[in-house]
């Protein structure tokens, strides 16, 4: 498993609207690896800045691919992207 952080570059909002419904379809394509995915937000809570997932994959090679063909990411929306490894323990 996987916690992916992706930070939007500055001014990019509208790069995020024009590409969120094909990224959500792209989720939704690949559901059974979603443990949880969501948008980061600034800290008036009003502005997605960046996304938060959580992925279930078998090994890096398979996250990889995943993220490389995200509308997102295809589009040039993060500025930067981090992955750890991660394991779940609650709930």
């Amino acid at each position: 498993m996987f916690a992916v952080t992706c930070k939007d570059k500055p001014g990019h909002a509208q790069t995020r609207l024009d590409n969120r419904a094909a990224h959500l379809e792209h989720l939704k394509a690949h559901a059974d690896h979603v443990v949880l995915a969501g948008p980061l937000l600034d800290e008036s809570r009003a502005a997605m800045v960046g996304s938060l997932l959580v992925l279930d994959f078998a090994d890096r090679a398979a996250l990889d691919a995943f993220l490389a063909a995200d509308p997102y990411a295809q589009a040039g929306l993060f500025d930067s992207v981090t992955v750890t490894p991660f394991r779940k323990v609650l709930p």
